[in-house]
């Protein structure tokens, strides 16, 4: 380090040289090197849409236009009540607080991070008593002052940023999947209590009807046309009937529970669907767009993408870590034995100097952080690969899903006319004392079941078309198709 303790009488002079001290790590770092900033890691990877010809060829028709999941939430719901309580959800769901929560956090740290590029100048001032036991002299000092700024000559401050930079990225593309998450769950909780309800209903007229028989046979048995056996089977059907309303009523409790969780607040009556839905989205032909959108539109996909970003980053801080590191320090102000004398232009002076850091022996904690670095990238590596996998699957699994609906619920519509009929027919031949009650037992517990079948399936188209979208990456934009709200990084 340089001292200089010269009076100077020129003003001007001593304006120049502060600015120097302040210019100097500002231009060195402009200066610096990053050779060892690391390349784009994502190039890796190998995974393209050509990898998974059967999501093409066999849905070839389902996957061709523009997916729906550029569509934003409100556009593509159009059921009003369902809209209404994923709009309650998004403003107060405590999981989409918290992850809002993050990127303010991950913001932060990346502004930390950010700033650790640019130089730290104080105003310094102080007092120091030395000398021996013969004289002690005092000396006065006030100035600015640079603290220990890291000339990043090998990039590894530039890294760090990086590495926070896609940590924050990763920390916004996460709110996103959990805007989505809450979305799908809002509206398959919706539907769930929606088609419960439904099946009470079911519950409820089917108990009417083996009331009307359980009744029916008690009057023949006392007149003495039957016996006991066709009464205690009309009693049985009929607590059936009763057990499974009784069951119904709690899961239709349990639904309204999970459905204030996720929108965090009680449900208000009427927004609360009063029986089966016909329909959620504007047309039930969803089309699913090329699988290489879902390398656009899923967030689980970006977030594992911007991970192994930060990965990389991080590995290339880790091999910094061989190079050496250099800080400057300085310091420009005045000084004085004199309290009184400490701002007179001869009391002016100046340093500055860098120091150079290089660690010989370390135990091999460099070799064992750079070792761990590179185990973390290819883990970031193989989630991310893994991410994309996993997305095909769902979306394929689903479109599966919906290739045999409509022919399901035709054999399913159908079957319920057939035993309707039957069902009818064994009443009828009863009454007129053809057949005996064991026939309507059969035939009502065979309607009742393709019934319940019925509705399961009608909400089950419903629900892949939820799922469809959520698969796609759907739910993650707003009512007008953009962005859910997220600052970005300056």
């Amino acid at each position: 380090m340089k001292m200089n303790q010269t009076p100077i009488n020129a003003t001007p002079y001593s304006v120049k040289v502060i600015f120097t001290v302040l210019a100097l790590p500002l231009a060195l770092s402009a200066c610096s090197s990053s050779f060892l900033r690391q390349s784009d890691p994502v190039a890796a990877t190998n995974l393209t849409a050509a990898a998974y010809p059967t999501l093409m060829d066999q849905n070839a028709a389902a996957t061709a236009g523009t997916s729906i999941a550029a569509q934003g939430w409100a556009t593509y719901f159009t059921d009003p009540q369902l809209k209404q309580l994923i709009q309650l959800g998004l403003d107060n769901n405590r999981d989409l607080r918290a992850a809002a929560l993050n990127i303010d956090r991950a913001r932060a740290q990346y502004q930390l991070s950010r700033s650790a590029q640019y130089p730290t100048i104080g105003v310094t001032g102080g007092t120091q008593t030395a000398g021996n036991n013969s004289d002690n002299t005092t000396t006065y000092r006030a100035g600015l002052g640079l603290t220990g700024y890291e000339l990043d000559f090998w990039g590894r401050v530039a890294n760090l940023k990086d590495q926070a930079l896609q940590s924050f990225f990763a920390t916004e593309s996460a709110r996103s999947t959990v805007q989505i998450s809450l979305v799908s769950q809002i509206s398959q909780t919706y539907l769930a209590l929606a088609f419960d309800q439904e099946q009470l209903k079911l519950a409820q007229q089917t108990l009417v009807a083996q009331k009307q028989s359980y009744d029916l046979n008690e009057k023949q048995f006392k007149v003495g046309i039957i016996s006991l056996v066709p009464v205690k089977q009309a009693q049985i059907s009929v607590e059936n009937a009763n057990l499974a309303i009784a069951n119904y009523q709690t899961q239709i409790a349990q639904d309204r529970n999970a459905l204030a969780l996720l929108i965090g607040q009680s449900v208000p009556n009427e927004l609360i669907p009063k029986g089966a839905v016909n329909q959620i989205t504007a047309s039930p032909t969803l089309p699913a767009g090329l699988p290489s959108d879902l390398l656009q539109h899923r967030p689980d996909i970006a977030q594992s993408e911007f991970k192994l970003k930060a990965a990389g980053a991080n590995m290339a801080v880790a091999r910094g870590a061989y190079f050496p590191s250099i800080s400057l320090t300085g310091n420009v102000g005045y000084s004085s034995t004199s309290l009184s004398d400490l701002f007179k232009s001869g009391s002016f002076g100046w340093g500055i100097g860098p120091s150079i850091n290089l660690p010989i022996f370390d135990g091999g904690s460099r070799k064992a952080t750079l070792e761990t670095a590179s185990v973390d990238q290819k883990l970031a590596l193989n989630a991310y690969e893994k991410s994309i996998q996993t997305a095909f699957r769902e979306v394929a699994d689903v479109l599966a899903t919906r290739a045999t609906l409509d022919d399901r619920l035709a054999a399913q519509n159908r079957l319920v006319n057939a035993s309707q009929t039957n069902y009818n027919l064994s009443q009828s031949r009863f009454k007129a004392g053809v057949d005996n009650y064991v026939a309507v037992l059969v035939a009502q517990t065979s309607l009742y079941s393709a019934q319940q079948g019925q509705i399961g399936l009608k909400q089950s188209a419903l629900l892949s078309q939820v799922n469809l979208y959520t698969a796609l990456g759907g739910g993650g934009l707003d009512v007008n198709g953009a962005n859910a709200p997220a600052q970005q990084a300056q």
